[in-house]
């Protein structure tokens, strides 16, 4: 991998498994998720892999039901030479 190359992980997952299951951010601080997490994530910022592991077991779901890598235009270039 170059290192001008940034891979992005997207939270998107997250948000349509907590439509799919009825659950609002409020629901989520209620069931002992802090609100700064999921404000972090809203801001597309780093979160730990203990924070998706919490997710995980309130949602009841899996990993790719949380984040998903993206590969960047520049990263799919790269691929292609």
């Amino acid at each position: 991998m170059n290192c001008g190359v940034m891979n992005v992980i997207s939270y998107e997952p997250l948000f349509a498994t907590m439509k799919e299951k009825g659950i609002s951010s409020y629901r989520l601080e209620k069931l002992g998720f802090p609100r700064s997490n999921y404000y972090a994530i809203r801001k597309g910022k780093s979160i730990s892999t203990n924070t998706i592991n919490h997710l995980c077991q309130i949602l009841h779901c899996e990993v790719s039901d949380v984040i998903e890598f993206v590969e960047t235009e520049l990263e799919k270039k790269e691929k292609e030479k």
